[in-house]
């Protein structure tokens, strides 16, 4: 990265700002949602405290995709389906896709994959900044509506698995007693191979969002299209992360490296700071 390229990045993240009305909005928002999913998190362990999560277990696993069917097709599809665990049933959810990415899921005759095609519909704040914090938000939900798995697995389609991710994840929830776990994950930046450092958030570590694996009565934990609103954690997947975190779910992160995340076609490095160095582009591709 040169230095015209980091300055560009930091100026952009620290012009990052939210006004004193959402900022109240998403406090109380958030203060509700707490109460609700304490609530709902215990009485569903009571639920489902007989079942049996770990004989071969469904584990459904979701895409929420718009207009990037090469590479969905190369990264996640591919990766999904190279998994050496078998049992899984892989959600693809088209946000309003006007490409052939419909043409490209349905070219796999695999029974296992099932794809829904959903009208896009942009419920934030329009600018590329929000497209990054709740853009996959409704896609996401939908995808959570459709599952039948007792467990859920988190993939973007422009992302890379390890082969063993879900069956590794399985063994580590089991061995650790969990309800949710990340992973490790490395990525490219500016040609770079760089392994990224967990968040920790409310004493939890997070690692890849892309390596989010959890009990499936955790799907009323809905992404949440008000992120956008908040002064921290505003990314849907890291607010979402927040919020299963702060009301006492069983978490853990597995130092393996089950994630690799790359620079998409012509571009130099990854997530937000490549969607700076290309808002133009990204603008009119998305809005």
């Amino acid at each position: 990265m040169n230095t015209k390229q980091k300055k560009k990045i930091l100026e952009k993240k620290r012009t990052l700002k939210v006004d004193f009305y959402h900022r109240l909005f998403s406090i109380i928002f958030q203060f509700c949602l707490n109460i609700k999913e304490w609530i709902l998190l215990r009485y569903n362990r009571l639920k489902f405290k007989n079942e049996n999560f770990f004989n071969q277990p469904l584990i459904t696993i979701y895409t929420p995709t718009f207009n990037r069917a090469k590479i969905l097709k190369n990264r996640a599809i591919n990766s999904v389906l190279k998994q050496s665990y078998k049992n899984f049933e892989y959600i693809i959810v088209s946000d309003g896709s006007t490409d052939n990415t419909e043409q490209i899921v349905k070219s796999f005759k695999d029974k296992r994959i099932k794809f829904f095609k959903i009208k896009r519909k942009i419920q934030y704040k329009k600018n590329i900044e929000n497209l990054w914090f709740a853009g996959p938000v409704r896609p996401n939900n939908f995808a959570l509506k459709k599952t039948k798995g007792k467990w859920l697995a988190k993939i973007d389609d422009d992302v890379v698995w390890h082969k063993d991710h879900l069956k590794r994840s399985l063994k580590y929830c089991k061995k650790n007693n969990l309800e949710f776990m990340t992973s490790a994950s490395k990525a490219i930046r500016f040609k770079k191979v760089v392994c990224a450092k967990p968040y920790k958030i409310n004493n939890c570590l997070m690692g890849g969002s892309n390596t989010f694996f959890y009990k499936s009565y955790l799907k009323f934990f809905k992404f949440n299209i008000h992120c956008w609103k908040k002064s921290v954690n505003r990314v849907n997947d890291i607010d979402l992360f927040d919020r299963i975190s702060k009301v006492g779910a069983k978490i853990g992160y597995s130092k393996k490296i089950n994630n690799f995340i790359y620079p998409r076609p012509k571009e130099q490095t990854i997530g937000f700071d490549q969607l700076i160095l290309k808002k133009e582009e990204y603008e009119k591709k998305y809005f």
